[in-house]
């Protein structure tokens, strides 16, 4: 198997470019769920220990359906598979264009959960236009064993995301592991008290928010993915949930940027106009680099050929 990893604002994405299930050629979303039924085990081959590690966010580079589109990828992580995931596109353009593949320009992409669009600017840098994000619900209330109660706003951006009115801790790197706990802890209480993403789907990522260090930026997050690792870049479903929810509440007008910071330091800019369903329609701008190309060995006799899952 060939992969490419890349790194967009320190979160890392694995491409399958060679090597990877043949899925056919039918739908994004029909091909995910080809996937996870019968070839899962690709899955866990590419991004499960001891190959990789639970921070990776993993790729498959489909051809499209659609003639107008570039590509098609579908995303997946240690714990499954996901819908859409920005940092995912970016670093696949990145990829893209470091393979001699894409020019500088618009690029339609399809993902399970619909057709995104992703500008190359430069040889690293890239804006992503979201598919239509939407708060679904405003100031729920759980009660946390150990915490109390924590309030926040369920919203969609590409993915299903409990948006914390602000944070336990200060969003700093020396405080992951207890970051990581809690947030944690909230997403199970979630679970267990019935709060869902619309049509009951699970809410799989909780983020928390502060002011940042410095002045420039808007917001500084932690964002827990469903894998149980943290998000190393500002996460681009996530900020596409959060203007959402600014918009919502009407704290941010359509094309004024928003500078969302991680908890390493790496920064997405942001805006969105108005979408046609009520929502909005977020563009997210960040960097991405290439760090390697690797070809994956599978032997026979390796008793963990198909990951530690």
């Amino acid at each position: 198997m060939r992969v490419i990893d890349s790194h967009t604002g320190g979160e890392p994405t694995r491409i399958i470019i060679e090597g990877g299930p043949d899925l056919g050629d039918g739908p994004i979303s029909d091909r995910r769920a080809l996937f996870a039924e019968k070839y899962d085990h690709y899955r866990t081959m590419c991004v499960c220990e001891p190959r990789c590690s639970d921070a990776t966010v993993g790729a498959l580079l489909c051809d499209p359906v659609d003639p107008t589109c570039t590509a098609g990828v579908i995303f997946f992580n240690t714990a499954g598979y996901l819908g859409m995931c920005g940092h995912g596109v970016i670093g696949l353009l990145v990829t893209l264009a470091y393979l001699g593949k894409i020019n500088p320009g618009a690029h339609r992409i399809e993902t399970p959960v619909g057709i995104v669009t992703a500008e190359l600017l430069t040889a690293n840098k890239v804006r992503l236009e979201n598919i239509e994000s939407y708060r679904f619900r405003s100031n729920v209330t759980v009660n946390v064993p150990g915490l109390g109660a924590v309030t926040g706003d369920v919203a969609w951006g590409g993915n299903w995301f409990f948006l914390v009115d602000g944070t336990p801790l200060a969003l700093s790197l020396k405080n992951v592991s207890e970051l990581t706990h809690v947030s944690s802890k909230i997403r199970r209480a979630l679970s267990d008290a019935g709060v869902t993403g619309k049509g009951g789907a699970e809410i799989d990522h909780v983020e928390f928010f502060q002011d940042p260090p410095e002045s420039d930026a808007d917001s500084r997050n932690f964002v827990l993915c469903p894998g149980g690792a943290y998000d190393r870049s500002p996460c681009g479903t996530g900020t596409s949930a959060k203007l959402a929810c600014l918009a919502a509440d009407g704290k941010l007008d359509p094309e004024e940027i928003w500078v969302q910071e991680s908890i390493v330091g790496s920064r997405f800019a942001a805006s969105y106009r108005v979408g046609k369903g009520g929502g909005v329609i977020p563009s997210i701008t960040g960097e991405a680099f290439v760090f390697g190309e690797t070809q994956l060995v599978f032997q026979n006799d390796d008793p963990f050929r198909l990951g530690i899952a």
